[in-house]
């Protein structure tokens, strides 16, 4: 039998849908999820707890294994973990709000909101802009050439001002910015304590003004507050060895807050859309992918965030780690279904996270993680 075009287009187009769906598959149960979460801490030795939120169109809800510390209270939704370069998207964010009030452009060169000792070389006449800063393209390296901690144990407590200025402008480019994705902490802490001239308040205030006060995420902060400390997870560098918290006071913007399963779900969920705020036009434009990533497939990077597709899934997610703390965020923007991890650990559990979206994503043998 022959069948009309249209109807065999339609079916076409129907095939197409189905053999889609098929390639993703459901996420992980929550079962399942405390089976791993509970494999990861007991056997394999990933701090002490771990805590995952879920987040979709019907509500969120949290599920805990473990301890705070050993022998310390259970964690749960409250319990607080420093997010480590989950904070990049806070500043990604900020950034895009600025946009949108008119603050600031994202092509507007960086240099133009720092003091003149620290302008950034230019390759080529090609200066580094806010967006390029964001995206990860900005070509400044990753760790400061010019960081001599005191401490090795809490690396960034005591670098200064003049000293990112320093090495901000004499460093030596090697491409022009905007040509490939180079992740730098270095690049997105200069971002944010560019934003921050700019808007005449440090970095805590800003994400308070900005985003968690708009939220209500009262467990979100760079400095602990004391209900925060109640409830604050100890990181663990190695197995039973208790890591320093880090501080990073110029470098804030790159991977100093701390929150909570609570907090974050309220971000994840603000971010998808799911809770209406302000802020959603300015979330939503850091989104977009900006430049595909060099040797990973279905691999982009947005503003802030990174996009990941692949088994079906389109991912926004970024990733965190200090000393002794791994953590993850990501929506899946097909299905609505947002995640969010925390853990106490050296050993990052990313591949967990990606099994709450989409069981497709295989576990992985953990490893300890650089931030």
């Amino acid at each position: 039998m022959t069948l009309p075009f249209p109807l065999k287009h339609m079916l076409a187009l129907l095939g197409g849908a189905l053999l889609a769906a098929a390639a993703q598959a459901a996420p992980a149960s929550d079962a399942e999820l405390l089976a791993m979460m509970k494999t990861r801490v007991d056997v394999d030795h990933a701090g002490t707890g771990m805590v995952i939120g879920i987040i979709d169109a019907r509500g969120s809800h949290v599920l805990a294994y473990g301890s705070l510390s050993e022998g310390g209270a259970a964690v749960d939704a409250d319990s607080v973990y420093e997010i480590g370069s989950i904070t990049k998207v806070f500043t990604a964010t900020i950034l895009s709000d600025m946009v949108l009030r008119g603050e600031v452009g994202l092509t507007d060169p960086v240099a133009r909101y720092l003091p003149a000792a620290a302008a950034p070389p230019a390759f080529g006449g090609r200066q580094i802009t806010l967006l390029d800063l964001s995206s990860q393209v900005s070509g400044i390296p990753s760790i400061p050439s010019n960081l001599a901690p005191k401490d090795d144990d809490n690396p960034f407590a005591d670098y200064t001002a003049p000293q990112l200025y320093e090495f901000v402008h004499g460093f030596t480019p090697a491409r022009a910015a905007g040509e490939r994705y180079e992740y730098s902490n270095a690049g997105v802490g200069l971002l944010g304590h560019a934003l921050t001239l700019r808007a005449g308040v440090d970095y805590e205030t800003l994400v308070r003004q900005r985003i968690t006060g708009t939220l209500g995420m009262s467990s979100t902060a760079v400095a602990l507050t004391p209900a925060m400390r109640r409830h604050l997870a100890i990181g663990y560098g190695m197995p039973g060895v208790v890591a320093l918290n880090w501080d990073m006071p110029v470098l804030a913007g790159m991977g100093a807050l701390r929150s909570s399963t609570a907090d974050m779900l309220k971000f994840v969920g603000a971010n998808m859309g799911l809770l209406k705020t302000p802020l959603y036009g300015a979330m939503q434009a850091t989104h977009q992918p900006r430049h595909a990533i060099e040797g990973r497939e279905g691999a982009s990077v947005a503003l802030g965030w990174h996009v990941l597709e692949q088994h079906g899934s389109h991912i926004v997610w970024h990733n965190g780690g200090t000393g002794g703390y791994r953590t993850y965020i990501g929506f899946d923007t097909g299905t609505q279904r947002g995640v969010v991890l925390m853990s106490n650990s050296h050993m990052g559990s990313d591949d967990i996270a990606r099994r709450a979206l989409n069981s497709a994503f295989p576990l992985i043998v953990p490893k300890p993680m650089a931030m």
